[in-house]
């Protein structure tokens, strides 16, 4: 299949899961994860209907800026993000999906300041309480968001996690199932402020049709739009 027809199979699919559970399609955006991929094909993407990218590696990032490779679509910064790369990218995105810890926070809210910006940000939930992925446990969450709350130049929009690899069919289900409930609680318990909590971003190409139907509203898709990654290459 083509780009454009992995692309149409992927919303469909979304369309269906969302309606399964009585949600409406529009509610969820579908984040091309762009790593590894050349501006070339980031533009063809964007060209078949793809409104959001998002970006694993700051240094593929910058490239791909310089190329104009984004160019008609909102862009995501989605991976890992040390705090010495902050400065190469706040400002530069509509996203920072992955802030998984206070002392990030206040780099971001650091440069953001110096910039005379709001970053729109969200928080990483380690959700599986796993040792190799970054972000903050779901104990911890609350803390966190009553921080984010208070940097004068960081909007939080929301939750992310990576949960851990499926274990079969829907087995990821129970863990989106406890971002959905913290997502929740969360919203509930920041609608004191002026965050604007409206983003839970969850699911893969393995299992973004499971997110979609315990309450994600981005799915990040690489594999499933773009096929098996190409060899890492050093730009």
């Amino acid at each position: 299949m083509s780009l454009a027809e992995n692309i149409a199979q992927v919303k469909a699919n979304i369309a269906a899961a969302a309606k399964e559970v009585g949600r409406d399609p529009s509610e969820i955006t579908l984040v091309a994860a762009t790593k590894v991929q050349t501006s070339d094909t980031i533009r063809q993407a964007i060209a078949a209907g793809i409104t959001v990218c998002g970006e694993n590696r700051v240094q593929e990032m910058t490239a791909h800026l310089d190329d104009d490779a984004y160019a008609g679509a909102a862009l995501h910064f989605i991976g890992h993000l040390q705090t010495n790369k902050v400065r190469q990218v706040v400002g530069r995105v509509d996203l920072i999906e992955s802030v998984g810890s206070a002392h990030l926070l206040e780099a971001i809210q650091a440069q953001a300041a110096k910039l005379d910006l709001v970053q729109d940000i969200l928080l990483e939930v380690n959700i599986g309480d796993e040792d190799s992925k970054s972000g903050v446990a779901p104990s911890e969450v609350l803390e966190l968001a009553r921080k984010a709350a208070a940097c004068p130049n960081v909007r939080l929009r929301g939750l992310m996690a990576i949960p851990p690899v499926a274990e079969g069919p829907q087995g990821n289900r129970p863990f989106f199932a406890k971002m959905r409930q913290l997502y929740v609680d969360i919203s509930t318990k920041m609608s004191d402020n002026d965050t604007i909590i409206d983003c839970l971003s969850m699911g893969m190409s393995g299992d973004y049709q499971d997110a979609v139907r315990e309450g994600a509203t981005l799915v990040r898709v690489g594999t499933a739009l773009f096929g098996p990654r190409p060899p890492i290459h050093h730009i």
